[in-house]
């Protein structure tokens, strides 16, 4: 009798050679699930909840703190209400498993009260901030962080019941709360809920992908620098802040993905987990792969269940606590190899079972899409992953890691190398077609033409790169010259087709939608520490007078195109025609009829596409004088297939088009 293969195999034969190591990985997981559970006898959910029971807590009696701290020898409360001093009345005691605690009556803490925990062991001591804190602040003169005692007389009452987050399809808009505002400094929760989430819901978008919530002691780190894993950044407002922000965002039906980090933390021991009480190994890899060779940080040891029951939870707290409707995983490449991808090529399958992957990582990242699709089963979940590892978007059941979607790293990487190596008379429809629906058939995907990434200092955004220094001199509308128009007709060409290829998803870093000028820079001593480039300047985007509204409404009608039909994403691509010299690409997705004319210079009247018969009405063209093109085509014409004798298609008939030189447009089948 055959073998059954595991579904991850049964979908892709390829991978047939690495089925037991695909199985060993699974077995791995569901033994490790097995020990955690107690052989089924609670829910990993049940594993996940150290953070109800570490930290600081209010109680019906007072208050109670704990901490895992194995290596200690002793620890103390100190803060405003002792006088930072080490006080018998705040000192912890032992318990098992490495545990310290101490209960508290309560008037012995108030609400808004500093503290930290003053650690001893073997051969140190200092002051470090609790690694399981909800609250962190920094003094404003000092720049010292420390733990707050988080206990407000109005907590945040939740008004989001019922609320799930809308994937068909999904378009996020990535965002940074600190620099969303139109002003040199760091924005605040408050305002991105009046500000900015109202542009995100007539921009067409239905999800945000926050980043930069996890306290970190560098603002210039992007949030990536992660200290205090438990605690929302205090920067830009309070928990109760936060809390009314993404229950706003959910009441204008917008979902709310938070970027989390654990796939290193940072190196800081005063602030972070570095050195909690003595031992540099609590939380991370002992040896050369303690710290992160290219990040300057530290790596977490998976093997531990200490650290697994850690960042278990974290994903928990953030979901119950806040109501976020998932997590795009930052740095999975880094977690999967023990080279953290550095150097390596991918060439194979083989690459990726061949004896170079931390199973310890893989196996903590099932466990957490187990988690979190267990404690929310509507949660989203994205893998950030430059590798390609088969299986991070596959079900678990089959052998894969359990995400939801996995980034289309592919695609912006395809772009940045296009624009800056190959003239525009070079690019070829069939290799852009190729690169936007090259994915794997059982993975979803979430697609974009560029992210945050591009948009940093180093870096060039598509914009930029299309036109450059002209977006200072010609991007008023009027004054348009040859590399403004080329740059402006390309940069919505890209996103149509990157949108409109999409496998599940679709991503948009803030801003990059209207072509944001400029790149991001936060506050550093090379620049000053100046906030001027660590904002987002939407009066641009507001001025009418000017190029950047053009390319703001063209994103906003694209956006409601793609809604137009029902199950977009869930739709096959149909590829029509292409003609690499010519540079046209015509398909269609449903009823809608994508067409391409990437030449810059050759318009073509009565091209022929074999099209399902009917009739088809402009929806959207690229080249609208409202939306910064030339408006040569009459939008108002319905448009007939005609019939041909020498290709008598039962089901298909002939549409003859006039396509300007660099535009598309989209036609709807009636």
């Amino acid at each position: 009798m055959a073998k059954e293969h595991i579904g991850l195999v049964a979908k892709d034969f390829w991978l047939e050679p690495y089925e037991d190591a695909i199985r060993g990985r699974h077995e791995h997981a569901l033994w490790k699930i097995s020990q955690l559970t107690q052989n089924g006898k609670r829910t990993l959910s049940d594993f996940a909840s150290g953070h109800l029971y570490y930290g600081l807590h209010k109680t019906g009696y007072g208050w109670v703190f704990r901490e895992w701290a194995p290596n200690a020898s002793d620890i103390w409360l100190i803060g405003d209400f002792n006088g930072w001093q080490k006080d018998e009345a705040y000192r912890c005691k032992k318990i098992d498993g490495g545990n310290w605690e101490i209960k508290l009556s309560e008037n012995q803490l108030k609400h808004g009260d500093l503290y930290k925990m003053f650690v001893r062991w073997d051969g140190g001591e200092g002051e470090r901030i609790p690694a399981w804190c909800q609250r962190v602040v920094q003094d404003d003169k000092t720049k010292i962080f420390s733990a707050q005692v988080w206990n407000p007389a109005q907590p945040h009452e939740w008004h989001d019941e019922g609320f799930k987050i809308d994937t068909n399809p999904l378009l996020i808009y990535e965002c940074h709360v600190g620099m969303a505002q139109d002003a040199e400094k760091v924005g605040t929760y408050t305002e991105f809920k009046e500000n900015i989430l109202p542009r995100v819901k007539m921009a067409g978008y239905n999800a945000i992908q926050v980043m930069a919530i996890q306290e970190h002691p560098y603002y210039g780190s992007f949030g990536y620098h992660v200290s205090s894993f438990f605690a929302p950044s205090s920067r830009c407002g309070t928990p109760e802040e936060l809390k009314d922000m993404i229950d706003a965002a959910h009441q204008m039906g917008i979902g709310v993905i938070m970027d989390i980090v654990h796939s290193h933390a940072v190196k800081n021991e005063v602030e972070g987990l570095g050195n909690l009480a003595g031992d540099p190994n609590q939380f991370f890899y002992p040896g050369d792969r303690h710290e992160h060779p290219a990040w300057d940080s530290l790596c977490f040891d998976y093997g531990k269940d200490d650290v697994l029951h850690f960042l278990l939870s974290n994903c928990k707290y953030w979901l119950e606590e806040y109501h976020f409707d998932g997590f795009r995983f930052d740095g999975i490449t880094s977690m999967l190899y023990y080279s953290h991808g550095l150097g390596e090529a991918f060439c194979s399958y083989g690459d990726y079972f061949n004896g170079h992957q931390d199973d310890n990582a893989i196996c903590y990242l099932m466990l957490a899409n187990k988690m979190i699709h267990e404690v929310k089963p509507d949660a989203v979940t994205i893998a950030e992953d430059v590798s390609g590892m088969p299986g991070l978007a596959s079900k678990f059941e089959d052998g894969g890691f359990g995400f939801n979607y996995r980034l289309a790293m592919n695609v912006p990487d395809y772009w940045i190398k296009m624009i800056k190596e190959q003239r525009d008379e070079d690019w070829k429809p069939s290799s852009i077609f190729w690169e936007m629906t090259n994915r794997r058939a059982d993975e979803k995907t979430v697609s974009y033409a560029e992210s945050h990434d591009q948009a940093l200092v180093g870096d060039k955004t598509i914009i930029f790169r299309l036109i450059d220094a002209d977006m200072y001199w010609h991007f008023r509308k009027g004054d348009e010259n040859d590399m403004a128009n080329r740059g402006i007709a390309l940069h919505k060409m890209i996103r149509l087709v990157t949108l409109s290829t999409m496998n599940g998803g679709y991503l948009n870093f803030m801003g990059n939608e209207f072509g944001h000028p400029e790149w991001i820079d936060f506050p550093r001593e090379g620049n000053g520490w100046s906030y001027k480039y660590a904002m987002r300047q939407w009066h641009l985007l507001d001025d009418k007078t000017l190029c950047y509204h053009e390319l703001g409404d063209f994103d906003r009608a694209m956006i409601a195109v793609i809604k137009a039909e029902p199950d977009f994403a869930k739709l096959p691509v149909r590829e029509i025609w292409h003609d690499d010299a010519d540079q046209v690409l015509a398909y269609m997705r449903g009823r809608l009829l994508f067409i391409f004319n990437f030449s810059p210079t050759k318009s073509f009247v009565d091209y022929g596409f074999l099209v399902p018969k009917g009739n088809y009405d402009v929806m959207l063209n690229t080249d609208d004088k409202a939306f910064g093109g030339f408006g040569l085509t009459d939008d108002t014409i319905i448009h007939y297939t005609n019939y041909d004798p020498v290709y008598d298609r039962e089901d298909k008939d002939w549409l003859k088009l006039y396509i300007p030189a660099r535009s598309a447009v989209v036609l709807w089948k009636n």
